[in-house]
């Protein structure tokens, strides 16, 4: 799910909001405006209702932002890099650029974001209790007894044994620390998490067809979506089961060209030396030390007038943010880095000399071979 617009960094990690955010901000404050608060406090202006409602809609949100930043930190702690966060229509997602080294580690990634909900939840019902009994009902305390009661709920939801929910990572997690195979333990979590997401598609269809209306579609749209993503899951899962026993050095492009950190954007858009097939390249040193990597989209996009002066070392991607391989490392194992990394290319380095380089166009070439039926030869 794509950043339309970033909130710059939380505890180091890039957060962002995708468009559809305003759409459930819009219908959230919609709904406590003209439904739950005049209904539970009638009497008070409009106006009042729509800032309260404005205003809770907008903790929400950032509550959902606190169940992601959780997932992160405790990444983090686990030896898992975060690249962002992003908030969107149906929640959040927290881009982790590798995954759980254990078990252990997956559960505690997983379920810190369902106890952080759980934590404002009580929290929230704690402060309603309180305005309560200082100052009586009113819409302060009605707001509080929202942000209690929908907290809560995520978590429920979020812990329900289905990925891609949290629940689902639960579930991965315990079938793993049982058959000791990660991959089978993601294609059981996928698999759950068709089955409910399907079920809640039927649910909501029958809502609709009882007269439900909005309920019933949000609840196809909820359900669609873990469907669809649960689909996408296994059959990741099932690609790392193809490519297990296959090494990096099998799949990368070797001794892949470089470009000079000190060049500008108009040298490598009009040398010849860079007129190849591929529309990524390596950005080295003077020391020939790989520091990070050019793409000729990114190039493109920096103003005509502005190419003769910009260095490819201001405008490459870092190699910090680059995922890294030596040419031994099963594939499989860097095929989550890949994905979750912002280029979809690895780096690949031998004795800290660049050795090649792996795009996903590598994975779909290796991927066809072995799908084929075609005898594998493996590189030397």
């Amino acid at each position: 799910m794509g950043q339309t617009f970033s909130l710059g960094r939380l505890a180091g990690i890039r957060v962002g909001v995708n468009w559809s955010v305003l759409v459930i901000l819009a219908l959230l404050t919609l709904g406590l405006a003209e439904g739950r608060f005049p209904e539970a406090h009638p009497g008070d202006p409009a106006w009042l209702y729509w800032v309260v409602g404005l205003v809770t809609a907008a903790v929400f949100l950032l509550s959902l932002l606190a169940h992601e930043i959780s997932h992160a930190l405790v990444a983090r702690h686990h030896g898992v890099k975060a690249d962002s966060i992003t908030l969107w229509l149906l929640g959040g997602v927290a881009r982790l650029r590798s995954e759980a080294p254990d078990p252990r580690a997956e559960l505690r990634i997983a379920g810190s974001g369902p106890l952080v909900s759980l934590i404002l939840g009580a929290l929230f019902a704690g402060l309603a209790a309180l305005v309560r009994a200082a100052a009586g009902p009113g819409l302060a305390a009605e707001a509080l007894a929202w942000l209690a009661g929908i907290n809560i709920l995520l978590a429920l939801f979020n812990v329900l044994p289905a990925a891609p929910l949290d629940g689902g990572r639960l579930l991965r997690a315990a079938v793993w620390w049982r058959t000791g195979d990660p991959v089978r333990a993601t294609v059981v979590a996928s698999t759950a998490g068709r089955v409910l997401g399907w079920g809640l598609v039927a649910l909501g269809l029958y809502l609709v067809l009882l007269g439900a209306g909005f309920g019933g579609v949000w609840l196809v749209l909820i359900g669609w979506f873990l469907a669809a993503a649960a689909t996408l899951e296994g059959g990741q899962a099932r690609l790392r089961e193809l490519l297990s026993g296959v090494s990096v050095r099998e799949a990368m492009s070797p001794d892949p060209v470089t470009a000079p950190a000190s060049a500008t954007v108009e040298d490598f858009l009009e040398s010849p030396a860079f007129r190849y097939r591929h529309s990524a390249f390596p950005v080295a040193g003077d020391d020939g030390v790989p520091v990070g990597l050019v793409t000729l989209h990114d190039a493109l996009r920096v103003p005509a007038g502005n190419r003769g002066t910009t260095r490819l070392a201001d405008m490459m991607l870092p190699v910090e943010e680059i995922p890294t391989a030596a040419p031994g490392d099963p594939l499989d194992r860097l095929l989550p880095q890949l994905q979750a990394g912002p280029s979809r290319r690895a780096l690949v380095m031998e004795n800290d000399r660049l050795a090649g380089i792996v795009s996903s166009s590598d994975i779909s070439r290796i991927t066809a071979w072995l799908t084929s039926g075609t005898p594998w030869a493996p590189r030397p």
